[in-house]
């Protein structure tokens, strides 16, 4: 039985895959839309935290935001899908 270590990338289970389908095309999505966000009812594309999703962006794991605005940030649907087949492989 493999164990799981804090370095290992989540595995996305089926749901998050098909979460991940409903994504633009192309474009941006915010981090809400990317981690989930139960207070406005929007549902994860990735198993994992706020905080360890943006530890990881720090890190190189995860995809770099692109800058849109003074204080906003969004990330490429295209990195978002490549990091879920990466993933989910």
């Amino acid at each position: 039985m493999a164990t799981t270590t804090a370095q290992d990338p989540p595995k996305l289970k089926p749901q998050y895959l098909s979460t991940a389908y409903q994504l633009p095309q192309q474009g941006f999505v915010r981090i809400c839309q990317i981690v989930g966000s139960k207070s406005k009812g929007i549902p994860a594309i990735l198993p994992i935290g706020r905080t360890s999703f943006l530890n990881g962006v720090k890190s190189g794991k995860y995809p770099k935001p692109v800058r849109l605005g003074e204080r906003t940030v969004a990330w490429k649907v295209e990195d978002i899908r490549a990091l879920i087949v990466s993933l989910g492989a």
